[in-house]
């Protein structure tokens, strides 16, 4: 199975009412915004949609708002520290009709190799759908190592991974270790800092918390960087950089939802734990935005 995404992808926010339910409305209204550009996927229900606080009710609700509303290929996050819940909300996934699915690793529960092992196969054999492995050690705890992917790309629905760990001497491993195993398969950067080194060494694109605020930008920079303009994907990276600073001075969504409202996307409140960000942060984020005139 091959299916490869290119480009700038979206991890979207999870709107919410002021009463805290989903702000389904809202949230169509941001799919369309973001299909307006030239952007290659969506991403609901990722770590940026607050996926750990929805139920599981909501969280197949949003996945069928997005497959609706979506004029682009929709990426499901369908992960869970529970394989059973893993595999009915991929289930669910590819039913509602989404391209493919995001996959994170097990957090908390900390499994063995074998355990991950078996935990991702489970989820591909349950589904007919490409799934993309989604590595990002910093907030689930668990490391998916390279020789784990390697051993996971035999798989064949198992076409991709979103790589976070920050570490890009991997995505060189893992790239160069499976184009005999699985000639398609594809590492797309979780940070988006590392976007264009990630594309350099072979990546298909960036799974992105920026993409959100200004696609426009995101998506010109990895354009230039295929095209082979270098030089001006390295001066669009430049100017993000403040930019993806403000965008993860607090943990991430925190900045990236309150940024959606200053530019005009629907919100709302953040989920608890996660709470507002500091009057101090929100100024400085107001005046990058300012910069790079979003609002």
């Amino acid at each position: 199975m091959s299916r490869v995404f290119q480009g700038v992808i979206p991890a979207l926010i999870t709107p919410f009412l002021g009463d805290g339910s989903f702000d389904g409305d809202g949230f169509r209204n941001n799919i369309e915004a973001l299909c307006e550009h030239d952007i290659s996927a969506i991403v609901p229900c990722g770590s940026t949609g607050e996926s750990a606080t929805l139920s599981s009710g909501e969280h197949k609700s949003i996945i069928d708002v997005a497959v609706d509303a979506s004029s682009v290929p929709v990426i499901a996050g369908t992960g869970s520290n529970s394989t059973h819940e893993a595999v009915e909300l991929t289930k669910h996934a590819e039913d509602a009709g989404v391209d493919a699915a995001l996959v994170i690793t097990p957090y908390y529960n900390k499994p063995t190799p074998s355990g991950m092992i078996q935990h991702f196969t489970s989820v591909a054999e349950a589904v007919d759908i490409p799934i993309i492995l989604y590595n990002v050690p910093s907030r689930t705890g668990i490391d998916l190592k390279p020789e784990t992917v390697i051993e996971l790309a035999k798989i064949e629905n198992i076409t991709g991974i979103k790589e976070a760990s920050g570490d890009v001497e991997r995505v060189g491993t893992i790239l160069r270790e499976t184009v005999d195993i699985s000639p398609d398969f594809s590492v797309y950067s979780g940070d988006d800092p590392l976007t264009v080194p990630i594309l350099s060494m072979g990546g298909s694109g960036v799974i992105s918390v920026t993409a959100n605020i200004d696609p426009a930008r995101m998506i010109e920079m990895v354009k230039c960087f295929t095209a082979g303009d270098i030089k001006k994907a390295r001066e669009i990276h430049f100017e993000l950089v403040p930019l993806y600073n403000a965008l993860f001075c607090e943990t991430n969504p925190i900045p990236v939802k309150r940024a959606s409202g200053l530019i005009g996307h629907a919100s709302g409140p953040l989920r608890l734990p996660l709470t507002d960000m500091s009057q101090a942060n929100e100024d400085m984020l107001k005046e990058v935005l300012q910069g790079l005139d979003l609002v």
